[in-house]
């Protein structure tokens, strides 16, 4: 076997690129290394002509705006357009154990969200794949040949921590399970974290009230984070006991302890939450119970076509 040429996706070959940060193609030894975060998100036809398979091993947390999902999206279609073949080597998904939130809009498709799932959908990343081909989600409808290599003594109920972080700001498994619902805040005027060693198990404003405080400041995965040397007060959430579900409290309490509500939504916050709805939900005072209603149907849809595509 030999390998021609390394794809990497967001936060780079070796995952510790900041968040967002563009990245060059460059080589690893002396392998090149082709950036699907800089110029190009996609595999380009001529960027695969001399390789026979393309090998997919990235951890995923199985969360539907985790960008890792849309590379492997945009590869599966440049495989299936040259005809060449993918092993997904599959992993673990430390978020499999439940499926919560509400279904992508396609108006609101974005590399943040491609496919009408749900915020997490409960599936490993080789099973999403199979799901992409089966579902005909890939561009005219192609097939991409696709073989998963299956994961041992693994089932959707198994804990399971990442050795190391699957992408620079998810540090640990708090972190990860958190993420689902703490990323609202992420296109809100609210910090996660970023900027200091508890992201994404805490969150705060200035605006805000309460006795626990923080300052974001550079760090590793996160050189200008959001509100950048300005003390927040906020939540402490590194000891939260996660209840296997998408939390909106932290969102509705955020918006309604912000002061100037007009600003606290950033113009993306669709594209993130996959839905028109739920910021006017948040806007118009909907009840945590009311909101997570209207996701219900939605769920028990996709819950139906998930079905088809378990391995475990």
């Amino acid at each position: 076997m030999q390998i021609k040429t390394i794809f990497s996706p967001e936060h780079g070959f070796l995952g510790d690129k900041d968040d967002g940060e563009k990245i060059d193609n460059g080589f690893y030894k002396s392998i090149k290394v082709l950036s699907l975060y800089g110029k190009n998100r996609k595999i380009k036809d001529t960027d695969i002509q001399d390789v026979d398979i393309l090998v997919f091993d990235i951890q995923d947390v199985g969360v539907r705006f985790y960008t890792y999902l849309s590379t492997l999206h945009y590869a599966m279609e440049a495989v299936a357009r040259t005809n060449k073949k993918m092993i997904i080597l599959d992993r673990p998904n430390p978020n499999s154990f439940y499926i919560d939130g509400p279904i992508l809009d396609l108006n609101n498709k974005s590399f943040i969200g491609l496919h009408p799932v749900p915020i997490v959908y409960g599936m490993t990343i080789g099973e999403y794949g199979k799901m992409i081909n089966g579902e005909g989600w890939l561009e005219n409808g192609i097939k991409a040949e696709l073989e998963v290599i299956k994961i041992k003594n693994y089932n959707h109920k198994s804990k399971y921590e990442p050795t190391i972080r699957p992408s620079p700001n998810l540090p640990n498994l708090q972190s990860i399970y958190l993420y689902p619902s703490l990323a609202f805040l992420e296109k809100t005027e609210v910090s996660v974290g970023r900027g200091t060693e508890n992201q994404f198990q805490i969150y705060g404003h200035p605006d805000f009230e309460g006795i626990f405080s923080f300052t974001p400041k550079s760090n590793f995965g996160s050189q200008n984070p959001k509100l950048k040397g300005i003390k927040s007060k906020g939540e402490d959430l590194r000891n939260y006991k996660t209840n296997n579900r998408i939390e909106l409290k932290w969102l509705i309490k955020s918006y309604n302890q912000f002061i100037d509500k007009n600003k606290f939504f950033r113009s993306d916050f669709d594209k993130l939450s996959g839905t028109s709805n739920l910021k006017k939900q948040i806007v118009q005072g909907v009840s945590e119970s009311k909101i997570r209603g209207t996701w219900q149907e939605g769920i028990e849809k996709f819950k139906k076509i998930r079905k088809k595509y378990l391995l475990y």
